[in-house]
């Protein structure tokens, strides 16, 4: 097949993981505001949509880690081609879907990574990627970022409901909600400083591939704006399924809870894009609302839940390096291969939003508790303490 038409299929197919990226990951920013009633659903995506679009123009520190970084540059431009980079958005998509059906907000960072990983040792060998920038600019800040965010929510949810223990409830959270409009805000721009520069490196790496641009490009602004736009639609269809989960089956969330759950989201994203750190929005959101819960007396933290994300945390790199390496066996061997895995990708993808229609979750419905979960909570923490 004709290298630019490869390219042109790898880039749709690229913009469409960003578009599944963004209504994966609207839960990030505005799950906690939604939760509290701090904003309305629709507003709050709306929100967030236009702040990840602003984000994606702030910096391409990310982009340039996944386009110059995990998959190796070589003399002739790249060990990877472009149907390789097809293979592996295949299983990154494929899993996105996956977990957003069942609502687990799983890392669609580590789904792309788990992708282009498994595609590149089937097709080009282990040499293809660099383990050293996989480690310091993934692993780490993955086993570091949730930690470090459910840290500072947890002192600062402690912190806000000791400052304001004297003012009455309603009035400190009426302040808290109106700060959470701010704070979600600002989640939401350093998601598109993170996220939607992922989907960047990958084109970006895709026409150095094709031989469309020398090796250590920076992305064009095609790409930029095109990334920005696609992850922005994304997130202003919103994904309820995982909102849900991230704003009401973790933890009750309280507006001083969420105001500190997405003050503390934001900073560790905000610098772990300066640094150009890949790291997982969705796990850095998740561990805050789990600290937030831990900072306030008297609240419970489900476990259980807890437990279940963390077990999709753990086997979504993994779980797509298979699908993409599977994908890339196939369709390295032929242009039917090619269309073979074209054809059963969107058979997939179709089928998971067919299952979805069965019990929508939609704006109307998002807070809506989850009895199952209810009788799985924990012990609140801080049981007999006063609040």
């Amino acid at each position: 097949m004709d290298v630019l038409i490869t390219v042109v299929v790898v880039v749709i197919v690229a913009l469409i993981f960003d578009f599944t990226n963004g209504f994966h990951d609207t839960a990030n920013a505005m799950a906690t505001s939604v939760a509290t009633g701090a904003l309305k659903p629709r507003t709050a995506v709306a929100i967030s949509a236009v702040l990840n679009l602003v984000g994606a123009f702030l910096s391409t520190e990310v982009a340039q880690t996944i386009s110059g970084g995990v998959i190796k540059e070589g003399g002739s431009g790249v060990e990877i081609t472009p149907v390789l980079i097809f293979a592996g958005l295949v299983g990154a998509v494929l899993w996105n879907l996956a977990t957003w059906y069942l609502g687990l907000p799983s890392s669609s960072t580590h789904a792309l990574f788990g992708g282009l990983i498994g595609a590149a040792v089937i097709g080009a060998g282990l040499g293809a990627v660099d383990w050293g920038v996989l480690l310091s600019k993934v692993i780490i800040p993955a086993l570091l970022s949730p930690v470090v965010a459910g840290v500072v929510a947890m002192i600062a949810t402690y912190a806000a409901y000791r400052i304001t223990k004297n003012a009455t409830t309603r009035g400190a959270e009426g302040g808290f909600r109106h700060g959470q409009t701010v704070s979600a805000s600002l989640v939401s721009l350093a998601h598109g400083t993170n996220d939607a520069q992922k989907t960047m490196g990958v084109i970006t790496l895709t026409l150095i591939a094709g031989g469309y641009l020398s090796a250590g490009s920076a992305p064009p602004l095609w790409v930029i704006a095109s990334c920005g736009l696609a992850i922005a639609l994304g997130t202003y269809l919103g994904g309820w399924r995982i909102m849900r989960t991230v704003g009401k089956r973790i933890t009750e969330v309280t507006p001083p809870q969420g105001f500190a759950a997405e003050t503390g989201s934001a900073a560790t994203i905000l610098v772990s894009s300066h640094l150009g750190f890949a790291l997982s929005t969705t796990q850095v959101t998740s561990g805050a609302v789990v600290g937030s819960g831990l900072g306030k007396k008297l609240a419970s933290v489900r476990w259980g839940v807890v437990g279940r994300i963390a077990a999709a945390w753990v086997i979504t790199l993994p779980a797509a390096a298979i699908v993409g390496g599977l994908a890339a066996w196939v369709a390295s061997t032929s242009l039917l291969g090619l269309i073979i895995v074209a054809v059963v990708a969107l058979a997939c993808g179709l089928g998971l939003y067919a299952l979805s229609r069965r019990n929508p979750v939609t704006r109307h419905n998002v807070n809506e508790g989850d009895e199952g979960d209810e009788g799985r909570a924990a012990e609140p923490v801080g049981a007999g303490q006063e609040g």
